[in-house]
């Protein structure tokens, strides 16, 4: 069965990139999570996966030795198209998943629990999900756990993604504030690597920032003499007297 694409599926694939996330290496704290949620869930497999274009990925796995599989055949792709957890009793009689190669080759999935990773800004990357290779329900305590687990998931995400912001922002504070060469003449700078460019071009390139570029009087008096006194001339003319004051 197709999986249907999230709306603004654009944004959500933007999301996810910003976290850098995507295939870095497994972390304690992650395992963690999924570990308490295997052993909560009394399941054999526990996941945190993170949907992206054309595959889903793991950042922590339990009971799997693959770190990931092709989206077409995710369950937690049609998990994050809800807000709320997807729960499959056996997937053996959900039309979805019924010919789905996950579950009749290995790894034989019959269960599925998966709540959705949404993220502050609303768009779901992917899901912390427990999986059975026998059907079988969880009770409500185990699913507003998993819930909560998943938040965590979240939580730690977000975490990082600014931390990582802090210290990007912390190397350029340091770049700006260090000793810079710069041109005599022109004002050019010059690199780390030795070329030179535009005072512009190397903000641009160090600092969240976009230029306007104007005349300052001193140079409007220099180079446009004739345009500079038309405005300075307005600009020293009184105002004509409202009839009130005459």
């Amino acid at each position: 069965m197709t999986v249907q694409m999230p709306d603004q599926e654009a944004v959500r694939l933007e999301a996810l990139r910003q976290y850098q996330i995507l295939d870095t290496p497994t972390e304690q704290t992650y395992d963690d999570i999924t570990a308490l949620a295997a052993f909560i869930c009394d399941v054999p497999i526990a996941l945190i996966s993170l949907v992206d274009e054309d595959r889903q990925w793991f950042k922590s796995r339990v009971g799997l030795e693959v770190s990931e599989t092709s989206r077409d055949v995710s369950f937690c792709a049609h998990a994050i198209l809800q807000r709320n957890t997807m729960v499959v009793q056996d997937a053996l009689y959900d039309q979805r998943f019924v010919d789905n190669p996950l579950v009749t080759c290995a790894p034989g999935i019959r269960f599925y629990a998966g709540v959705p990773l949404v993220t502050p800004t609303g768009q779901p990357l992917g899901t912390l999900c427990v999986i059975d290779r026998r059907p079988r329900e969880l009770s409500k305590t185990q699913i507003r756990t998993l819930e909560a687990l998943a938040r965590q998931v979240v939580t730690q995400l977000e975490l990082q993604r600014v931390s990582s912001q802090l210290a990007d922002a912390l190397d350029k504070i340091k770049l700006m504030a260090g000793l810079i060469p710069i041109c005599s003449y022109c004002k050019g700078i010059r690199n780390d690597e030795g070329y030179w460019s535009t005072v512009e071009k190397f903000i641009e390139q160090h600092a969240d920032v976009e230029f306007t570029h104007g005349v300052c009087d001193r140079c409007m008096q220099r180079h446009f003499p004739e345009v500079a006194e038309v405005l300075l001339t307005q600009a020293i003319e009184p105002e004509p007297a409202s009839e009130a004051e005459n």
